[in-house]
């Protein structure tokens, strides 16, 4: 079974994007229609126990999801938004991945495989046997001392046993699992489809924020860190001596924009978005610095992109254009939802991405 790359032709006329992530578990349902992909349904799950306490989640880099668990609240999403498909196109989250960005010769797609065999040994820090490989051709560079042309392959390894446990909690769920693919390439996919320059995404989540750099639909380069949206409400709730629910209403109603006693919210939250933004930087600098390509603007995408002032708060920290994730300009979606598009935009990228791959 693939889980990053399509390796055989989808045979239904709809499926189902299913992105599990920390706290919450969002499912959309595409069919093929000429044109964009028809949006039909979609739903979530959100578990706000992570708020009070930290081992209260669906999974994280250090909580191994509970397959019974998982699979019932799977089957629970699935019953309300009445799916009419079972097959189902799933994310791993960035933490169960290792992926590097490899620069090799030109040469054919058979001796690129041979090479990339190869060249898994010796990045993937896992025996082999313990782990499945994939690889997929992200671009094409001059290198400028030499000036020959190389191209650029994504290497992917994800644990064998993360794999099954995927399996077995959609078999538990009814539902036929068809590809896994890490959360960045659906990322990519359904953000960077017409540009052919670098974007900067920062998708952040409850419990950990995914920063990928991508183009042409195609995710390049990843990075990872466990401070996110949690982080914020944490720091809240401390720093104001309030309970964990009542930072986390008080974050997303003045988020950073508040003025007055307000303003003590905002100063609360800057040294935990520093953080975030310190790894972002780190990321986008060994890019940069590695692959001599430069990053033009920022996505932000996941529940924390909704956080009012953090594009403006981001551009002027890294000095880029930053905007919000807009994921439903790839498929239509009826007229009833058109309300929440923008909000829901950033929440639901790994679902669509997930969703338009067999599209």
């Amino acid at each position: 079974m693939s889980f990053s790359l399509l390796r055989k032709i989808f045979p239904t006329n709809s499926y189902l994007g299913v992105d599990i992530g920390t706290t919450s578990i969002k499912v959309v349902e595409l069919a093929k229609k000429k044109g964009l992909p028809l949006l039909k349904s979609y739903g979530f799950l959100e578990s706000y126990g992570h708020l009070e306490r930290l081992n209260n989640a669906i999974q994280t880099s250090t909580l191994k999801m509970l397959e019974q668990e998982t699979a019932g609240l799977l089957v629970a999403i699935i019953k309300q938004i009445d799916a009419g498909t079972k097959s189902a196109i799933a994310s791993l989250p960035a933490f169960s991945a290792f992926t590097t960005l490899l620069e090799l010769p030109l040469m054919s797609e058979g001796d690129t495989a041979q090479a990339m065999s190869f060249q898994a040994k010796q990045y993937i820090p896992l025996p082999m046997a313990s782990v499945t490989i994939d690889w997929m051709k992200v671009g094409e560079r001059k290198d400028e001392e030499t000036g020959e042309m190389k191209q650029q392959v994504l290497l992917i390894s994800v644990p064998n046993e993360i794999i099954r446990k995927y399996k077995t909690i959609f078999k538990n769920a009814g539902l036929n699992l068809v590809a896994l693919e890490i959360e960045g390439i659906s990322t990519a996919r359904v953000l960077t489809p017409r540009t052919d320059k670098n974007i900067l995404i920062v998708d952040i989540g409850s419990r950990s924020t995914a920063i990928s750099i991508a183009r042409n639909g195609l995710l390049k380069f990843s990075g990872q860190t466990d401070f996110a949206g949690g982080s914020l409400t944490q720091t809240v709730a401390s720093g104001l001596n309030i309970r964990v629910r009542r930072a986390e209403d008080l974050k997303k109603k003045r988020g950073l924009t508040g003025v007055g006693g307000e303003y003590e919210l905002s100063t609360l939250m800057m040294p935990m978005l520093d953080v975030i933004i310190s790894e972002v930087k780190r990321v986008k600098n060994n890019f940069e610095n590695n692959y001599k390509e430069s990053v033009e603007s920022v996505i932000l995408a996941g529940g924390g992109a909704n956080l009012m002032g953090i594009e403006q708060y981001f551009s002027g920290q890294l000095g880029l254009p930053v905007s919000r994730a807009n994921p439903f300009s790839e498929v239509e979606y009826p007229n009833e939802i058109g309300p929440f598009v923008k909000e829901l935009g950033p929440e639901f990228v790994v679902a669509l991405g997930l969703g338009i791959k067999a599209f």
